[in-house]
């Protein structure tokens, strides 16, 4: 973690303020049907005309509330969408995971979500990183309906482990928790599949998910809390939003991190998700993950990030993904708009806080690997070193890839390593870079 040995790097100037990309929700507003008046007698064609406006207020008032206008039962879901309505405020049950809750825990249904990851990636996929077959799922949240997909239900579902999917309606929907969904020890595994349509938020208030196999308050294992097989901790095709790990501290998390997912121990692979607006603490010189905070993988295996996109995070470092000893194989994904906003580096410089690297991706710690392939990292930032990616080996075991990928406009507003624009590296030996692009 010591930053200033003798070694190739540039400290730099303040850098230019990075906007994230906005589009503007259209709204399709629903017109009342009108019919044209045939000649009637002028007592029975006033009627008709009452009727028609009554009716056509009644309809009007209707389509205002399904159009895209922002009133009552419409407006942006925690993930930045255009929501299309709000659903009745019951929550059903049924056989599956749901649970009865009031309309605040209930899902609230959101436009359709963009895809995830670099749709131009080509990186293949080895059969380990792919997405789990959840033909026969052990369990699932909703019935049916966005009221019966709660908070709740998923707390419980995470809990009992196994292949989760959702039956939340036709349409995307939100789901605000109430709680972090937290993994039991116990389990052997936990698949947590959105089918593309589910958006899990923190509401800007806490973390998501949590799994960390040194926590005994989730199950004692026994042995090397730190190198168990399992959980195996999968999410796919979900989006997590609005996260935030600030004030989530325990004895057995690392220091925080992690506004979206906290995991440790195990094995974790995320496929075809997305994670936007996540936050974790804002100072501090190692903490970090405003979307993933990660340590201890079994055996030292990668973690596998596959389709996947990193937008709009925010943390001390590392504000897309922060790990301790964690290699990755990230494949066919996006970093985009993510800020590392400590101050002071690590070890923190005298007078700060510490903090502000890694803008998209932070790695520390001893021998671990970062391999990119097919992947775009743009338009992120740090405070410190390191605009798109943060990377030291401290017993220079560690190594790099870049291949088939894209880096641009990553300032590092403090240091970064001379010839490898927005990156600082301290490894075994320089990157390879292959196919790829690296600019400012």
């Amino acid at each position: 973690m010591l930053l200033r040995p003798p070694f190739p790097f540039r400290r730099l100037s303040a850098f230019a303020q990075v906007t994230a990309p906005t589009t503007a929700p259209t709204a399709t507003p629903i017109a009342a049907p009108t019919t044209a008046p045939t000649a009637r007698p002028i007592a029975a064609t006033t009627a008709a005309l009452i009727a028609t406006l009554v009716a056509a207020l009644v309809l009007t008032g209707c389509a205002g509330t399904k159009s895209g206008a922002r009133g009552a039962g419409s407006g942006l879901d925690p993930a930045g969408n255009d929501v299309a309505a709000t659903p009745a405020a019951s929550a059903s049950n049924s056989g599956s995971a749901s649970a009865s809750a009031s309309a605040s825990a209930s899902a609230t249904k959101a436009a359709a979500l963009p895809q995830a990851g670099n749709p131009n990636g080509k990186a293949p996929i080895p059969a380990e990183a792919r997405a789990v077959d959840i033909s026969k799922p052990d369990r699932t949240v909703g019935n049916g309906s966005a009221a019966s997909c709660t908070s709740e239900a998923v707390v419980a579902a995470v809990a009992a482990g196994g292949v989760i999917t959702f039956n939340c309606g036709p349409d995307p929907v939100t789901i605000t928790m109430k709680a972090t969904a937290k993994v039991r020890n116990t389990v052997q595994r936990v698949v947590l599949d959105g089918g593309g349509k589910v958006t899990l938020s923190g509401a800007g208030q806490r973390r998501i998910l949590f799994m960390n196999t040194c926590d005994s308050a989730q199950g004692s294992i026994g042995g090397n809390c730190a190198d168990q097989a399992t959980p195996q901790l999968t999410v796919q095709n979900l989006t997590f939003a609005n996260g935030n790990s600030n004030g989530a501290r325990t004895d057995y998390d690392g220091g925080g991190g992690g506004g979206a997912v906290f995991q440790r121990g195990g094995r974790f692979k995320v496929v075809n998700s997305r994670f936007v607006n996540n936050r974790c603490e804002s100072t501090g010189p190692d903490v970090g993950g405003a979307a993933l905070r990660v340590f201890d993988q079994s055996k030292d295996l990668p973690v596998y990030v596959v389709n996947s996109t990193f937008e709009g995070g925010v943390c001390s470092n590392g504000a897309g993904i922060s790990s301790i000893h964690v290699s990755w194989v990230v494949l066919n994904s996006l970093f985009r708009n993510n800020q590392a906003i400590g101050k002071g580096a690590n070890p923190a410089r005298a007078g700060t806080p510490g903090g502000g690297s890694g803008g998209a991706i932070y790695c520390d710690g001893d021998k671990f690997t970062l391999a990119l392939n097919g992947t775009v990292i743009e338009n992120n930032k740090a405070n410190e070193g390191g605009g798109a990616i943060f990377f030291v080996s401290n017993d220079r075991t560690g190594t790099m890839s870049i291949e088939n990928s894209r880096l641009k406009g990553n300032p590092s507003a403090g240091f970064e390593t001379d010839g490898l624009p927005g990156i600082f590296f301290l490894g075994a030996r320089r990157p390879t870079t292959t196919g790829s692009t690296l600019s400012k």
